[in-house]
């Protein structure tokens, strides 16, 4: 989960990434945050984020993004 928590800190070190819950919700992550990193996940994690996945509830938070990660781990 650091990495993750690294990414999300990278892109927003103005927001406490291992607390907030509304990453979406609060438009911290934009369109183009999404993208980025959408494709960090698959550099760091091998793991590819499926379009159905693309929802806010995967994306609030960065233990909800954790959480999606290691179940397409499992899935894959």
């Amino acid at each position: 989960m650091e990495a993750l928590i690294q990414i999300l800190t990278d892109m927003h070190p103005d927001v406490d990434v291992r607390t907030c819950n509304t990453l979406i919700d609060d438009n911290i992550l934009d369109s183009f945050d999404i993208v980025t990193l959408i494709a960090d996940i698959l550099d760091v994690y091998g793991v590819r984020i499926p379009a159905d996945h693309i929802l806010p509830q995967y994306f609030n938070s960065v233990s909800a993004l954790y959480e999606m990660i290691q179940t397409l781990k499992k899935e894959d």
